[in-house]
């Protein structure tokens, strides 16, 4: 039997819940030999049905937010659709990511990305995306996974999605040249399993650390903020960084161009 889910936030119109890594938000035919899915397990729990308002990669851990209603979900469907075009201002989601070489400190990246990642994007459209980033800390591990490196550098990144592209930050850290760490798709496997046998935990180190957003019936502001699991700050030193870390207030908006279409459901992470 799984452990029960942690619940962050509960209304009678929503539900709030950390999202372990490793767990499929909902089942898909991606993954379809999955026999463990959050929403299922979310049903068993509440005794009740579930809407996911958006999704988390399989990979990803942190803040889900799920409506409890068909109303709800229609309403906060509507608003992750805007999200994701960004053309809504009012939903702000924030990342912890553990990335390849050391970035700038802050940056905005506003490349284009191929609407399914899985196939080639050679002939696909081309939507806007954008995310800003802020490095929380810089690491030179005593690892070399290249001969003409004695250590390898990381970083510990803040990340905000401005848009909701599918894999959005893992495929823009990518195209930085700062894959993320554990990414089995966009990242550099040699440096991922030598990491992960250094430090002894393998995953995707990609966790949504704050959702903030109005509710979509009252009005007040909600932020539902997931702590990061022990992994995080038990490999990185106990610098303090991450536990109790709070990011800063939301930036203002960037200058993202307005794409057409629905992005809805589509996972930034």
């Amino acid at each position: 039997m799984p452990e029960p889910l942690t619940l962050l936030y509960q209304d009678s119109h929503l539900l709030g819940v950390h999202k372990p890594a490793g767990l499929l938000t909902h089942r898909t035919a991606l993954d379809a030999h999955a026999d463990d899915d959050l929403v299922t397990r979310l049903r068993a729990q509440t005794g009740a049905p579930v809407w996911p308002a958006h999704r988390l990669d399989k990979g990803t851990s942190g803040v889900l937010l799920l409506a409890r209603d068909a109303g709800t979900a229609r309403l906060l469907g509507d608003r992750f659709a805007d999200a994701s075009q960004g053309a809504a201002r009012h939903i702000d989601k924030r990342y912890l990511a553990l990335v390849r070489g050391w970035p700038a400190d802050t940056g905005e990246t506003a490349q284009p990305l191929a609407r399914d990642p899985e196939l080639a994007s050679a002939g696909q459209a081309h939507l806007p995306a954008c995310t800003r980033w802020r490095v929380l800390q810089r690491l030179l591990l005593p690892l070399s996974t290249d001969p003409r490196h004695e250590h390898t550098r990381l970083a510990l990144v803040e990340v905000q999605p401005l848009t909701g592209r599918r894999h959005q930050i893992r495929r823009h850290f990518k195209a930085l040249a700062h894959p993320l760490i554990g990414d089995a798709t966009h990242g550099k496997g040699p440096l991922n399993r030598a990491l992960a046998a250094h430090i002894g935990h393998h995953r995707l180190w990609l966790h949504a650390l704050q959702l903030s957003l109005p509710h979509p019936i009252t009005g007040t502001a909600l932020v539902l903020w997931a702590e990061p699991g022990a992994e995080w700050s038990s490999w990185l030193g106990g610098s303090g960084l991450i536990s109790g870390h709070r990011p800063a207030r939301p930036a203002s908006p960037a200058r993202c161009p307005h794409a057409p279409g629905n992005g809805h459901g589509r996972s930034p992470a």
